[in-house]
């Protein structure tokens, strides 16, 4: 990957028809590698929407299938729309702007490509609105189970939150900063001794201040995510932007961790509110203290929630359960275009 949000990509991104977010994935090298391709290949599968001038690339190789699929991890330009609606004026305008460029590259590919993956219903739903026509399904996604089983065996007296995340990626800096500002000196007065670690890769120098913060602990990059879900009372999702479903949610319940999340945080998940989960208002200091102070303080109807966590990710977003629908809705498409 070249380096992102270099000046002239800036430029390019500000005046020009590419949106920044396209050009910040786009390398010589990368294509140099595609047009190596040797052999046939029946589907060429763009992991998300910011590959998308590599499709060019990959139809000019010599018998090549140009049935181009794109995984959507977000709807891009209702992320970006997002963002505009919490950041500052300066940033707003980019935002903007950006999100303009990505609808109209969104509509393209939809008219274009040969089929579309999304991560949730609603997702697909607000695609078919655009593009009726288009060849769009859900495959959800998903968690290695095994990998976290038993990672947040919990001793019922601690009073530790955390937040796991890309640390320098917007929306968990943008929620980071939010919830330590306005969130954590309530959570602080009202439940004392209760202590914040934030567990993420590359943290922003916004996040890293946080570590100055009483009761705050940033890690920075760590080698495995799962120790740091040992003996906590839940992982946060305090998310005010952003798109797709979050696999931090998923990973947590993997874990056997009760979560509490905002609304859009867990937005295209099946969870069930005061089943498997627990749902804050961004804003509401009340609200996360009251739902912390309901896992502290009932320590068996935690556990309890942890295991219909466990059971939601075993049930239906197993990496298995999940790359089989993918395979199979390949398979199936492949032989209707027959």
């Amino acid at each position: 990957m070249p380096r992102t949000y270099g000046t002239w990509n800036l430029m390019r991104g500000a005046a020009g028809r590419w949106p920044l977010p396209i050009l910040n994935y786009t390398s010589t090298a990368m294509a140099a590698a595609i047009t190596k391709l040797k052999g046939f290949y029946d589907v060429v599968h763009l992991d998300s929407i910011h590959m998308t001038r590599y499709s060019s690339v990959v139809e000019a190789i010599p018998g090549m299938a140009t049935r181009v699929v794109y995984n959507w991890h977000n709807i891009e330009s209702e992320a970006m729309r997002r963002h505009a609606a919490v950041s500052t004026r300066t940033r707003r305008v980019y935002a903007e702007q950006t999100a303009r460029k990505l609808e109209r590259l969104e509509r393209g590919i939809l008219r274009t490509a040969f089929g579309h993956i999304v991560c949730s219903e609603r997702e697909r739903e607000h695609l078919l609105k655009i593009a009726p026509h288009a060849r769009i399904v859900t495959v959800e996604n998903g968690v290695d189970t095994a990998y976290f089983q038993g990672a947040g065996g919990q001793s019922g007296a601690s009073r530790r939150i955390v937040y796991v995340g890309k640390m320098n990626y917007y929306p968990n800096i943008e929620a980071a900063t939010h919830f330590v500002e306005r969130i954590w000196p309530v959570v602080r007065e009202r439940l004392p001794g209760t202590t914040l670690t934030i567990a993420g890769s590359d943290p922003a120098e916004a996040v890293r201040a946080l570590d100055r913060v009483e009761g705050v602990t940033v890690t920075g990059t760590v080698p495995d995510v799962r120790p740091f879900y040992r003996d906590v009372l839940a992982a946060i999702v305090p998310l005010r932007t952003g798109g797709g479903t979050r696999l931090k949610i998923l990973e947590a319940m993997a874990a056997g961790v009760p979560v509490i999340s905002t609304r859009m945080g867990a937005e295209g998940l099946s969870v069930e509110p005061g089943r498997n989960i627990l749902f804050a208002d961004v804003d509401d200091p009340g609200e996360w203290v009251a739902n912390l102070r309901r896992l502290a303080e009932a320590p068996e109807e935690s556990a309890k929630m942890a295991a219909r966590g466990i059971e939601l990710v075993r049930t239906r977003y197993d990496w298995d359960i999940v790359s089989d629908g993918l395979r199979r809705t390949y398979d199936e498409w492949l032989e209707a275009s027959k």
